[in-house]
């Protein structure tokens, strides 16, 4: 059973949980005074919508370069597989399954695996909640570690600066690649987790 149907609603800001007035149209939060809503309003729409926009920039994020390393006045920029290949190069193999995990495969699993959330949810696929609960609270967690190549890039921009000796200079595709990683993290947070429940009570009566 669910809180909705014994007429609760938890309120979006302080997470107090309500008994509503039926006859009251608005309603709001007795702590905060917030208003209540049974679901966080378009909450689908909104996810989607960072979701594209996303996966738009998740190819000049991948595409431009992210950062010029510059020794002697020499450099040339360079993509994160770019990157990452010259790490391999440079037998820096760890380093490089790092930044390859954290730059290429989070990002992809995170896009992909809301997409996938979304779409289950809207067209009630064959997934049981559990697993989608599962995905949801996954993806909340690896989104951290999205931006451990920009804070990278932050601290190097930040301590190589000797001149023509040695410097490091931030690059296009760094800013489209952090435009990703906030649009995800956006994205988990618009979602609303509740709806999955939903649709799994929906899922059951159309059984």
């Amino acid at each position: 059973m669910r809180a909705l149907d014994a007429g609760i609603l938890v309120c979006s800001d302080c997470h107090q949980l309500n008994r509503p007035d039926q006859d009251d149209d608005a309603p709001c939060c007795t702590r905060c005074g917030s208003r209540l809503h049974e679901r966080r309003p378009n909450s689908l729409i909104r996810t989607w919508a960072l979701l594209l926009t996303a996966t738009i920039l998740y190819i000049p994020a991948n595409v431009l370069p992210i950062m010029t390393v510059n020794f002697f006045g020499n450099g040339s920029p360079s993509t994160i597989m770019e990157g990452v290949i010259e790490l391999i190069h440079a037998d820096m193999l760890p380093i490089a399954l790092v930044v390859f995990t954290a730059s290429i495969l989070v990002p992809t699993f995170k896009l992909v695996g809301i997409a996938l959330l979304l779409y289950s949810v809207q067209r009630h696929q064959p997934m049981s909640a559990r697993q989608r609960i599962l995905m949801y609270r996954f993806i909340e967690w690896i989104g951290r570690w999205s931006m451990l190549d920009i804070f990278v890039i932050a601290i190097l921009v930040a301590l190589v600066n000797f001149g023509n000796l040695a410097s490091i200079e931030a690059n296009p595709g760094a800013a489209a690649f952090a435009s990703v990683v906030v649009l995800t993290m956006t994205a988990a947070v618009t979602f609303d987790p509740r709806l999955i429940w939903d649709n799994t009570d929906m899922d059951d009566e159309n059984g």
